[in-house]
């Protein structure tokens, strides 16, 4: 009987100091990201949890007010944009191009692209992976049911998710991740 207490004390006591060399090991590395990093990613490990689905996970959805049309929202997005500085650098009328090969008709979807270039580049100076998040997209989205929705992938990884970017480009990234939820706030609700 003393024998399996002992073993079982030995095993608690190798639990503790194997507890304790991960916190450490983990501060260690964390002490290397930014300071929001825990936060972004406990937010997304929850959003992934609720949601199930890792694409639902990482993006910001906002529903468009009811009773606004696409060319609505459209033209809110575009003053929106023009008024805060960022450039509408193209759009893809994906709904038109399923309907074109498919033969029948599809539910709005198009993609709206928007980029400050001058940030743009200096992200790529700093990474050239950044250019998979190059340019900002907003999508709308009708659903299934006929409500439509804007998504934009959420940014926030991006910006504090790995070792602080440099302070001015952090800066920089924080104000186009601020317009692109203006543009966002403003197109749902049809406000130019």
């Amino acid at each position: 009987m003393r024998v399996i207490r002992n073993v079982f004390a030995l095993i608690g006591l190798l639990a503790v100091i194997a507890t304790g060399v991960a916190v450490v090991q983990t501060r260690v590395v964390l002490d290397g990201f930014d300071p929001g990093a825990v936060q972004v990613y406990q937010e997304l490990i929850e959003n992934i949890v609720k949601t199930r689905n890792a694409a639902e996970a990482t993006v910001w959805k906002v529903p468009v007010e009811e009773g606004l049309t696409p060319e609505d929202v459209e033209q809110s997005m575009k003053t929106v944009a023009n008024e805060l500085n960022i450039s509408n650098v193209g759009e893809l009328p994906l709904y038109k191009d399923v309907e074109a090969k498919s033969g029948e008709s599809y539910r709005f979807v198009k993609i709206y692209m928007f980029c400050n270039s001058l940030t743009a580049a200096r992200m790529l100076d700093y990474s050239d992976a950044f250019s998979a998040y190059l340019p900002c997209r907003i999508t709308m989205v009708e659903d299934k049911q006929g409500q439509l929705w804007l998504y934009a992938l959420n940014m926030d990884l991006m910006i504090h998710g790995g070792e602080p970017l440099p302070p001015a480009l952090k800066e920089e990234a924080v104000h186009v991740k601020k317009v692109i939820l203006e543009i966002m706030r403003r197109g749902s609700i049809g406000d130019f």
